[in-house]
């Protein structure tokens, strides 16, 4: 009676051993954020969803960034692959939609109304043939920080420029009253190509972005992006930007901006904090310096003046990651979380409600943009994968330079299109 007693418990202990182990669960997060109070915070989070899910792990793993874009192809046919991995969304998330690694997790996503939390934009660019792979962290707007003393000395009210020819029309003034309207840099390339890319937004909206990767309407080639060109080149002739202004590159542009030389900027919403670390005094232009103002909207054109450009990062989850993945991610990008990034002004929410985080009037206003926008444009250098995107940056900056003419810069980025596709 006594063994059998003893065997009894042995038993019970080896069932409870089995269910304790069949619970443990390791979450592998592989992420490429450099910026230590931010990974504290990430940390933080994980360490709280393990509190409120006993056996479940979230394994922090860190790669750098190029190491990162080269090594992920085969880290992601590896068995032992992380079950969370960083996405800038676009022609690479397509492709690895494509070959079948990433988890499909849109029931998920969707059963429980987590979805309508997200704005739609942003979702949008995590999901292919409606089906979500990811879900986005944050985004940001491209338009003009612009000088509010230089503006003034130019006798140019940034309030009124609406149009593209609004715009042309500053670019006149400021010239006439000795200040520099624009400064880029054009070494880098990228930076020009947010001209050609938000004017094809204005001219052609959505659609037009959609014919093209269908081959529809003359492809990249056609009359959209062939105007886009035209009128890039009409700003251009006018010679809005530095002296020099195809040998710097885009951390001395933005510095150069800061140090009050330039009186406007196209930039990415983030130029907000780094033309302060970059300018000469690591000050940079303070709050009441500083104003913003979207890409002018062109007359006729079929984009809404609501579309947006940017950049949309996020998350992923790899082919075969445990439920838990998804729901840590859904934790993780959560009201909450959302709003204590933003208060460190680490992002622009994607979260409804987590924009209440964000400190500055200007991060609220890029924060309601984003927020009204049904089409927000992922950069072309990575919505269309590197090969196609290196050519729109290497032939937008040949329009700069003045040596390709806008129709034959259409028909370079339509050709490496179809090769790649």
């Amino acid at each position: 009676m006594r063994l059998l007693g003893k065997l009894g418990l042995a038993v019970a202990a080896c069932l409870l051993g089995a269910n304790v182990a069949a619970a443990d669960t390791t979450v592998k997060w592989l992420h490429i954020e450099v910026n230590p109070a931010q990974v504290k915070i990430w940390e933080e989070v994980a360490r709280s969803y393990e509190a409120s899910h006993p056996g479940v792990k979230v394994e922090m793993q860190f790669l750098e960034n190029e190491a990162y874009k080269a090594k992920l192809p085969t880290i992601l046919q590896s068995k032992d692959r992380p079950h969370i991995i960083y996405s800038w969304a676009g022609g690479v998330l397509k492709t690895q939609v494509d070959a079948g690694v990433l988890e499909d997790i849109t029931d998920s996503v969707k059963s429980d109304g987590y979805s309508d939390t997200i704005a739609p934009a942003a979702l949008a660019a995590f999901t292919q043939n409606g089906r979500v792979f990811g879900l986005p962290i944050s985004l940001s707007q491209v338009g003009f920080l612009y000088n509010k003393d230089l503006m003034a000395k130019g006798n140019v009210d940034p309030s009124k420029i609406k149009t593209w020819d609004d715009l042309l029309g500053a670019v006149k003034t400021l010239k006439a009253a000795g200040v520099t309207p624009i400064v880029v840099g054009g070494a880098d390339k990228w930076p020009l190509h947010f001209y050609w890319t938000h004017l094809a937004v204005r001219i052609g909206g959505k659609p037009a972005f959609d014919a093209a990767l269908k081959g529809e309407n003359g492809g990249f080639a056609g009359e959209t992006f062939q105007k886009s060109g035209e009128l890039f080149k009409q700003l251009v002739d006018l010679q809005p930007f530095q002296n020099g202004f195809l040998g710097f590159k885009n951390p001395q542009a933005v510095g150069y901006f800061g140090d009050g030389k330039a009186a406007m900027i196209l930039a990415i919403s983030s130029f907000y904090h780094t033309q302060r670390a970059l300018a000469a005094d690591k000050v940079g232009l303070s709050d009441d310096k500083l104003g913003w103002f979207d890409f002018p909207v062109v007359p006729g054109g079929k984009g809404e003046p609501s579309d947006t450009l940017g950049g949309i990062t996020g998350w992923l989850i790899t082919k075969g990651a445990p439920k838990e993945a998804t729901d840590f991610l859904k934790f993780f990008i959560s009201k909450d979380v959302q709003a204590r990034l933003a208060a460190g002004n680490f992002i622009v929410p994607v979260v409804k409600g987590g924009e209440a985080g964000l400190k500055s009037d200007f991060m609220k206003q890029i924060a309601a943009n984003l927020a009204r926008s049904q089409y927000h444009q992922n950069f072309y250098d990575q919505s269309l994968g590197p090969s196609v995107g290196r050519v729109v940056n290497d032939v937008t900056a040949e329009i700069a330079g003045g040596s390709m003419s806008p129709q034959d810069a259409a028909k370079a980025i339509e050709a490496a299109y179809k090769q790649g596709n």
